[in-house]
């Protein structure tokens, strides 16, 4: 099936010590890299069974040192891989989207991170249909804790607005609304959805997945904790 789109996952190896810190405690180091690997696993999956999707991850860290490195390299033959660069996270944000077009000329891109381990292959293709189908030039994905969790462009060098935007506030979300609209697009919301920052948020997140293995990590830190 020819691509109609790109599928741009921005990931960092799950390293213990350096991965979902947030969740420690009641997680130890090495459970949070568990779940923080099994929720990017779970992402890879329903990444590359999109149809019409190309998958492209652009990715950070030691992956001879993360949990699940090997399971993780192997998935990743299945999407192609580049390096992230940028002096800070909007800005790698904005090269992975210019990289990911120099891989895939001319097709929109969606990008999402590793932190909704409950998208599905469905709710992906959803996301960038306003995009494929009715004739918008961007969509945002707000999550629920004020940033954002997608963003779909037909023109990828739109996203050097997100070069400016500070990252990982509560008013992240607002902030890279208003970039967009100050470039000249017209953002159309898609679906709220939850990420991952804390055990609180990993439990409600299970609970849209309960099969994945995001959920089963998440339940072993909480059996180990009982």
């Amino acid at each position: 099936m020819k691509a109609e789109f790109v599928l741009l996952v921005v990931a960092k190896a799950p390293v213990p010590g350096f991965a979902k810190t947030r969740l420690c405690p009641p997680a130890t180091p090495a459970q949070a890299a568990e779940i923080a690997a099994s929720a990017l696993l779970d992402t890879l999956d329903a990444a590359c069974a999109v149809p019409g999707a190309a998958p492209v991850v652009a990715m950070t860290g030691d992956l001879d040192a993360a949990a699940r490195g090997a399971e993780i390299g192997v998935a990743l033959r299945r999407a192609t891989v580049i390096p992230q660069r940028g002096w800070d996270f909007g800005a790698r944000l904005a090269n992975a989207h210019a990289d990911a077009a120099a891989v895939h000329a001319g097709l929109p891109i969606l990008q999402i991170g590793m932190d909704t381990p409950q998208v599905t292959p469905d709710s992906l293709a959803a996301t960038i249909d306003p995009v494929l189908r009715n004739g918008r030039d961007c969509v945002l994905g707000p999550a629920a804790d004020g940033g954002w969790w997608a963003l779909g462009l037909t023109d990828p060098r739109r996203a050097q607005a997100l070069a400016g935007v500070p990252m990982s506030r509560d008013d992240t979300g607002e902030r890279t609304l208003r970039a967009l609209i100050t470039c000249g697009l017209e953002p159309w919301q898609a679906a709220e959805l939850s990420d991952v920052d804390t055990m609180t948020d990993a439990r409600r997140v299970a609970l849209e997945c309960p099969d994945s293995r995001f959920a089963h990590a998440v339940a072993a830190v909480d059996r180990a904790a009982a």
